[in-house]
This record gives structure tokens, sequence and C-alpha cells, in this order.
């Protein structure tokens, strides 16, 4: 999952499950492992290419709502499966089969699609690009300025996104052997991606594939229909059931609010319980208590004549205190990812010396065995990894600074590029041992520093988000080839396919990702804070901008004090949740403690999504109580149906609006003393 980070866990296996996936290489000892070439065919190309399109649409407006993105790596997996076994099906009763379908295969589709997908979250087009734009920039005014706004369109955006997005393959393709052989690091996601691929191809596995894929199609159905349905009642502005006044027309006006979106639902449904509660005390909290008493505040700590949008007003308290509370809950887990990473290799370092000689003489399995085999079969050597990053840098230094972002000079890059592979190992490491990828706060990071290195006067905004993107992309990319070399290894799929097919899914990532938003830009309103697209990230990141070029000048009264207590807030909370992991076994108390980057989230939209998410816990919750094994086998392909449903009805939706084409009726829900005034007013 997404919410910035990646904070889910799979699920953990039970001792049968554990034995079975022991001896799974044993299931598949009679089979023969293709090439690396025939791992990567055409059908898995064009399926990939079409999977891609598909979850770029999906990643796209989950980014432009809310910026909460669940995993959908069992989605592109089940899907991948679903389309080249029926295919093959297919074609071996027509007696043209040439090539079985191989778990390997099934990996590279998978590998490829979640990196193309994976490009939609880190190209910053609801985030930091979207940050540079004039929408966002008059919405916050501090630095509207010529030089500290550029013009989105699709071309240098995609130039941009070629350029930063392959460095970071080549940064980490040298420590593949060391943490996946030597250091043997979970990368959990990896794993029980790699399981669930392996029990697809087994009679088992393929026949609850089949079950899966048909709940999935269901509800997708469903999901379609019903966004479909609703359109009909969404004329205008707050018309329609997305503007429901759920809790009466006090609470929608503060944001609090079913909105009967599909997605979040779904989304809900798939994200951990703690993350919906965490979302929604945030909304609590920020739209509930703290905005109605700064409200109250109007005229003492800022302006009355302010507009809603002002920095210096109500506005500045949302977006700082949401920065604060992510910045502290970012710099604590960048801090403690490093303390774990260095307390491991020394712990690691201690046992190897200990028990050297009892290793020696240790009999390695039959799984492991088959399976270092296969991963030492085909390999990149380091002179071609170590090539292609320096190639790669130059190249990126070259054309960013001197053809799309002057603001960033070279010398900001050639930094960037020297830092950047130890943070890539960094955030590599940690997700092997955690399942977090901190990207996106190395991005933040890279903001302050940079955009306060270059300055306000010279561009400092659109400089600091540039280098967010140079960064994120080269840390997010090393953690999710890592993440695929896991998958390989234990599915027996060359790392060479591997590379090629996160390549692949890159470059698909690269072109898609800038068009699909390019097409809910030009047909939406995006980053209107009250539009059916908010973006929340784009005004986010502008803010931490703000921040490293201006300082604490930019904060309205008491911002900075608020500010302060919320970025410590997030630390204690982090700190408490480490220290009740460490010593509370019993009662696992650290299950009950809030997330504070899910908290800050609301503080800028509101509840209603937080709603929409707890109702879909509220429904996993109820499943697993009647039947936990239903629903742990199908809820996650109900949810993503669901998911992909009500976002593939974008789609048409978009192409309707840009035609010209709007709803016949708009459902509005007035007070009753409004209401009486409109009788009034039509009366007469």
């Amino acid at each position: 999952m997404t919410i910035e980070e990646k904070p889910t866990k799979p699920d953990d296996h039970d001792d049968d499950e554990e034995s079975e996936a022991a001896a799974m290489e044993r299931v598949f000892s009679t089979q023969e492992v293709p090439s690396w070439r025939n791992q990567i065919t055409i059908r898995a190309i064009v399926t990939s290419c079409i999977l891609s399109i598909v979850f770029n649409f999906i990643v796209c407006k989950l980014n432009l709502t809310t910026g909460v993105i669940p995993s959908l790596n069992v989605a592109a997996g089940l899907l991948g499966f679903a389309m080249l076994k029926a295919w093959t099906a297919l074609l071996n009763k027509c007696g043209l089969l040439k090539q079985p379908f191989t778990r390997q295969e099934n990996t590279v589709i998978q590998t490829c699609v979640v990196a193309s997908s994976g490009i939609a979250f880190s190209s910053g087009t609801a985030s930091y690009l979207l940050g540079m734009s004039s929408m966002v920039a008059s919405q916050l005014e501090t630095g509207n300025t010529p030089n500290n706004v550029k013009k989105l369109a699709p071309g240098w955006m995609i130039a941009y996104l070629f350029v930063v997005s392959f460095v970071g393959l080549f940064s980490i393709v040298p420590l593949r052997r060391m943490m996946i052989m030597k250091l043997k690091l979970t990368y959990p996601s990896g794993t029980a991606t790699a399981y669930l691929i392996n029990s697809f191809h087994t009679p088992k596995g393929a026949k609850l594939a089949k079950k899966q894929v048909s709940v999935l199609f269901k509800s997708f159905s469903f999901s379609f229909v019903w966004a479909f349905f609703q359109w009909f009642f969404a004329a205008g502005d707050d018309c329609g059931f997305a503007s429901f006044p759920t809790f009466g027309l006090k609470a929608f006006a503060q944001r609090f609010y079913f909105d009967f979106s599909s997605t979040y639902v779904g989304v809900g449904m798939i994200c951990p319980y703690m993350v919906n509660i965490s979302l929604l005390v945030g909304a609590i909290m920020s739209w509930g208590i703290m905005w109605p008493i700064i409200e109250a505040k109007k005229g003492t700590w800022y302006s009355a004549d302010l507009s809603a949008t002002s920095l210096h007003g109500i506005q500045g308290y949302r977006v700082f205190l949401a920065v604060a509370t992510m910045l502290g809950d970012g710099l604590f887990h960048v801090v403690y990812m490093a303390i774990t990473m260095l307390s491991t290799v020394i712990k690691n370092k201690t046992k190897k010396d200990e028990s050297s000689s009892d290793d020696d003489n240790k009999a390695v399995s039959f799984d492991e065995q088959r399976r270092n085999e296969y991963f030492l079969k085909d390999q990149i050597s380091n002179w071609t990894a170590l090539g292609g990053y320096v190639a790669l840098a130059v190249i990126s230094i070259v054309i960013v600074p001197h053809f799309i972002f002057p603001q960033l000079k070279w010398y900001h890059m050639v930094v960037a590029y020297i830092i950047a592979p130890v943070l890539a190992f960094c955030n590599a490491y940690g997700c092997g041992l955690t399942d977090w990828s901190l990207a996106s706060n190395y991005g933040k990071l890279a903001i302050l520093i940079f955009s306060g290195w270059a300055g306000l006067q010279q561009g400092g905004i659109i400089a600091g988000l540039a280098a967010c993107g140079v960064m994120m992309n080269i840390v997010s990319t090393a953690s999710d080839l890592m993440q695929d070399f896991k998958t390989g290894y234990l599915t027996l799929s060359s790392p060479r396919s591997m590379f090629f097919s996160q390549v692949l899914g890159t470059a698909m990532g690269c072109i898609m990702s800038p068009l699909v938003f390019w097409f809910f830009y030009r047909a939406y309103s995006v980053g209107d804070p009250h539009g059916s697209y908010p973006a929340p990230y784009g005004a986010l990141f502008r803010g931490i901008a703000l921040l490293g070029v201006e300082g604490f000048s930019s904060l309205p009264h008491n911002c900075l004090k608020l500010s302060i207590g919320f970025f410590i807030g997030a630390i204690l909370l982090n700190l408490l949740t480490v220290i009740l992991k460490k010593c509370e076994k019993k009662y696992r108390l650290y299950r009950f403690i809030p997330s504070p980057m899910c908290m800050a989230i609301p503080f800028y939209l509101g509840a209603y999504f937080a709603i929409d998410m707890c109702i879909g816990s509220l429904i996993l919750f109820i499943w697993e109580k009647k039947n936990k094994k239903s629903a742990k086998e199908l809820a996650p392909a109900v949810a993503s149906g669901m998911i992909c449903g009500d976002s593939l009805w974008g789609v048409p939706a978009a192409i309707m609006s840009m035609l010209g084409v709007k709803a016949p009726i708009c459902m509005k829900f007035l007070s009753a003393s409004v209401n009486t005034k409109v009788d009034g007013f039509l009366g007469n």
C-alpha cells in the first residue's frame, strides 16, 4: 500500500503455509525453466501494456483524489494470470500453443505492471510536478512569481521522467547478491507476491485464482455501473451522491460525510484497520476540533480579509500542520531505518563470525540450492551497472538544468547524484527489513535542502520540487527493483528478465503516467481543493518548498508553535509504537496507536474518504467474523474490482466532460430555511 509510503505488510503465514512454501520447488522440479529471453514473451509484453494502462488510470485517479493508494500487486498478478491463462487455453484448444504459460512469465507481467504503476506515483504528477503549476501556486499565493511557476505540458514531463527514472535501476544492481542471497532480506511484499504467483501455477492455486477472477469481475461490474448511475445526478458543483450530507448539513460543511465512493470502500478493505482509523482520528482532530477553534480566532490570529486559500489564513494552518506532521514522521523513520540497518549489519556480522565453521557444514535445502543456481545463472555485470548509472546521470545533469528546469543548476544535480546511491541502498535495505519505502521522505528532505540552497528569487520553489523528483525516482525505483529480484529469486525468474521487465515497465510508466494525468488535467479542474480532483499533495509539497525558501517567516500567527508541537508529536507517537513493539508482547498495544502520516492526510481534505475507508474496514471485519477463510481468499479480489470499476469510469466521464456533455440532473441538499427562500424566490 502507498500512503505516501508503503506501511502495509502481508499477513503472516501459518505453519502449514510455511511448510508448503518451503517445499515449493519440488512441486515444480519436473518443469523446465525457460531461458531469460523466453520469459519475456511478446504476449507477456502485450498483456503488461494493457494492464499498465488500466493501472495507470487507477493510480492517477487515486493520486488526484486523496493520495491514498493501496497495494495493487495482488490485482496485477491475478489479472496477468487470468489474461494469459485464458489466451494460452484458447491457443491450446486450437492446437497452436507453442510455449506453455509459466510462473516466470507471470512474474515478468507482474513486475512490468507494478513498475509502470509505481512510476505513476513517483512521477509526481499529483505532487511535486503539480505543485509547480499556476493552479496550486495561485492557491498558496506566496511565491507565485514567474520563475517559481512552470506550465504543465506532457512533452517536457515525459522527457523529464525518462532522464531521471532509469538511473535508480542501475544504482542498486551490484548489491543484488549481497541483499538477496547473503543477507537474505525478507522483502515481505516481494515474498508474498512470489508465493501468490507460485500458488497460481499449482492445480489448487489455479482453481482458487479462477474463483478470485470471477469475484473480481463481478465487483468490477457493480462498481462501474454504480459510478455510471451516480453520474446522472451530478450536473453541477455539490450535486449528486458525492455531496450527500450523511450526518447533517453542519457536519457536511466540516467535510464529514459518506460520499458513496466504491473506490475508497475498496481501498479500506485492503488497508490495515489502523490505517483507516488513523485517517478518521486525524479528520476528527483537525476538521472536528482544531479548524473550528482556529477559525474562531479570525481577526486575532489572522486577518479576516484574507481569501480562503491564503497561506496566511486558515489554509496556512491546514497546510503547514500537515507538512510538520509528515516531516516529523518521515524524519523519525529515516533515522530509525538507519539505526535498524546498522544494528542488523552488526548482528549479522557477529553471527557470521561466531558460526562460520557451522555454516560450512550446513546443508542447503533443495529449494535454496535450486533458487541460488538460477539466480546466479544470468548475471548483469557490475561494470555495466556502474557505466549505466554514470552515463544516465551525466545525460540527466546536462538535460534537466539546461532544457527543463533552469532553476535547478548542474551542481545541484551533481550533489543529488552523489548522495542518491547511498539513499537508494538505505531505502532498499530498509524495505527488505520492514517493507517500508521511504522514497517520498527522502524527496521531502530534498525539497527543503535544494529550495533553500537556490533561494526564492532564483526560483527555489521549482528547484526544490524538481530535485524532489530526481531523488524520489532514484530511491523508489531502486527499492522496487530489489523487491522484484526477491520475487524473481523465489519463482526462479532470471535476474536479467526481472531487470529488463522493470526497465520496460518504467518506460511504459514514463509515457503513460503524464498522458493519463493530462487526460484528467484537461477534463477537470485538477488541484482545486473544492473540486472532484483536489490532489492534496500538490499544495503540501509546494508548502514544503515555501518553507525551504522562506523559512518560518511564511507561517501565520501561532502556526510555528503548533507546527513544532505536531512535529514532535509525530516523533513521539512513532517512538511509543517502537517501544511497545519491543517491550509489550502480551496485548500488542502498539496496534492501537494511530499513524501520524495517515493522520496528517485529512488535515487538508476532510473526513469523507476516511469514512469511506472505515466502512470498507467494517465490511471486511464482519466478513471475517462470518467466514475468515473466505474473507482472506476473496476480499482482496472484491476490493480490487471495486477500485478498478469506479476508477475506470473516470475515462468515459472525462471524455464526456471534454465534449461538454453534462449530467441531466442535479441532486442537491438544502437546509429547510434555505429551501423556503428558494421556493419564495422561484414563486416570485
